[in-house]
């Protein structure tokens, strides 16, 4: 799932108790619903089963998403929104987003769906580490324990009873390389908010340059879909780019710290789909490492917070 928030201003404080709660409500309502989507387009992926080529699933995922993010282009001002000081840093946003997005569709095709999903939600954990060394950040030891304890969950997951084997362990690895992408791909983007970008060029130069990129690859290789096929790859472009503009209405909204939590609904989402779909249910290690993941997960967020709100 990929689930990059951009950088928002945060929201007017000024207004009456009344309306803030009332916006709070539909930003609430806007994250759990851009979950759902998410979910639904990964299920469009996973309904797949392989049958394409990755980088074909990867390009038309990218390349149908660009007519719902045009309007993010018109309200930012048009095509004076691209203009950008910043290309490298854009073009290591859209090669680690690329990655991230590789390793979570593997998944989607290998895994049981509720399982990528929250083997994706292990970013927040390679984000504290690769904040170390890439943006000079502290972590005390209670989030050193926390992405301890979260890695501790991959591996319930990877016991042989969550349903092991070798295209279980190679799917696990290309997610979690996926999870390290996306934490990367946020690094990036933290730095291009920084650095005065705005959420259109930030969004829309990765959809252009992922296109592009996997448009390189995937040709070469390219299988023609059956007109099934077709409806699942422009389903999975429209739906993952109106849920990326319904998750950035929702955070431009509300408040990050009170949304995020929100955002773990999609396994529920997924564990819905694949049970009823799929007839994927965790399995007790399954279930346990999830759960470890989660509150893992979460406690980080929480700190995240809490620092955030002492500096």
């Amino acid at each position: 799932m990929d689930t990059q928030t951009e950088t928002h201003p945060p929201p007017d404080r000024t207004e009456a108790a009344p309306e803030l709660a009332a916006r709070q409500r539909r930003a609430v309502i806007g994250v759990l619903a851009a979950a759902a989507v998410f979910s639904i387009a990964g299920a469009l992926v996973k309904g797949m089963g392989g049958a394409l080529p990755l980088a074909q699933v990867v390009l038309c995922r990218n390349l149908f998403a660009i007519p719902a993010l045009l309007p993010l282009l018109w309200q930012a001002g048009g095509l004076a929104a691209l203009r950008t000081r910043n290309p490298a840093l854009h073009a290591a946003r859209m090669l680690s987003g690329l990655g991230g997005m590789a390793g979570a569709f593997y998944g989607y095709a290998v895994l049981p769906l509720a399982l990528v999903t929250a083997l994706g939600f292990t970013m927040p954990l390679f984000l504290t580490l690769l904040s170390i060394p890439l943006l000079g950040e502290r972590v005390g030891p209670r989030r050193g324990l926390a992405v301890l304890v979260g890695f501790g969950g991959v591996l319930l997951v990877a016991l042989p009873g969550g349903g092991g084997g070798a295209t279980h362990g190679t799917g696990m690895l290309a997610v979690l390389g996926g999870a390290v992408c996306w934490a990367l791909s946020m690094i990036t983007i933290r730095r291009m908010g920084h650095a005065g970008e705005s959420n259109a060029a930030i969004v829309l130069w990765f959809a252009l340059g992922a296109t592009l990129v996997s448009a390189i690859v995937a040709l070469p290789v390219w299988v023609a879909p059956s007109p099934l096929q077709w409806a699942m790859l422009i389903g999975t472009g429209l739906l993952s780019a109106l849920a990326q503009v319904m998750m950035t209405e929702a955070y431009r909204r509300g408040e990050a710290t009170l949304l995020a939590p929100f955002e773990y609904s999609a396994i529920l989402w997924t564990t819905l789909m694949g049970g009823l779909v799929w007839s994927e249910l965790p399995d007790g290690w399954d279930a346990a490492g999830i759960a470890v993941l989660v509150a893992s997960g979460l406690y980080i967020w929480r700190r995240e917070v809490v620092l955030g709100l002492r500096r």
